[in-house]
């Protein structure tokens, strides 16, 4: 295949989970996390059926979009998703995750949003194995790979769920795809180092960011530690088409 070869530099981006906020005060706790540093707010939409909880939908993004110019990450735990992406986009949403499990047409989902001119993602849960998303990798500008069951913050980290990772980062190396990987469940700068040595450099933080005493030390840490692991991943340094 003849494709143009570039560099892609890949760097770390912090985002936490708007789950772990106080949804009382959610425009006041995003500012926070802006403050902090973080680039991202990862925004999880549960449907209660894809996974057994029910968290918030578009009008919740559209609200909070007036308020924040991080990049909105929308993560949809919803059964046929694409029923929903255009309410997203008009939302406010910047890239829209579906779940690999959640539907047979991933790549006309995918190619919706692309079209939309958003960045598109997928994400697989832990016991569901890297290599079905291979023939979706065209589409893809990023991979979410659940490190705890969806559905539920403040779980504990996964490390089984690193072989993903790894088989993630050695697809995207080996077919010279500009594709980033994000991780999501459990992580903190005391594990950060993990996932970001096997190539993740998009990092989703609930508790560890909202819930800190002071935001910024914590978002502060979390990037250090995986800048450090993510220099010396397969990723770090990639051939990209």
């Amino acid at each position: 295949m003849n494709h143009t070869e570039t560099k892609a530099s890949h760097s770390v981006k912090i985002a936490p989970s708007l789950l772990a906020a106080d949804f009382a005060n959610l425009q006041r706790d995003v500012a926070r996390v802006e403050a902090a540093g973080a680039e991202y707010l990862h925004l999880d939409v549960m449907d209660g059926v894809f996974v057994p909880n029910i968290s918030f939908g578009a009008g919740i993004i559209s609200a909070l979009r007036l308020h924040s110019r991080m990049f909105f990450d929308v993560h949809l735990m919803i059964t046929e998703p694409i029923r929903y992406i255009d309410d997203f986009i008009a939302a406010g949403a910047d890239g829209i995750t579906i779940h690999y499990e959640s539907c047979e047409n991933q790549e006309e989902v995918l190619r919706a949003i692309r079209s939309a001119g958003k960045k598109a993602a997928v994400s697989i849960k832990p016991a569901t194995p890297a290599f079905v998303l291979e023939p979706l990798l065209p589409y893809l500008d990023m991979i979410l790979i659940m490190t705890v069951e969806p559905g539920f913050g403040g779980q504990k980290f996964m490390s089984e769920t690193m072989p993903n990772v790894e088989a993630v980062a050695r697809m995207i190396r080996e077919g010279g795809y500009d594709i980033e990987i994000e991780v999501d469940g459990g992580i903190s700068a005391s594990n950060v180092e993990i996932p970001a040595s096997r190539g993740a450099n998009i990092i989703v933080a609930g508790s560890a960011v909202f819930k800190a005493q002071n935001p910024a030390d914590a978002v502060s840490a979390i990037r250090c530690a995986a800048e450090t692991a993510f220099a010396g991943s397969p990723l770090a340094d990639t051939a990209t088409r």
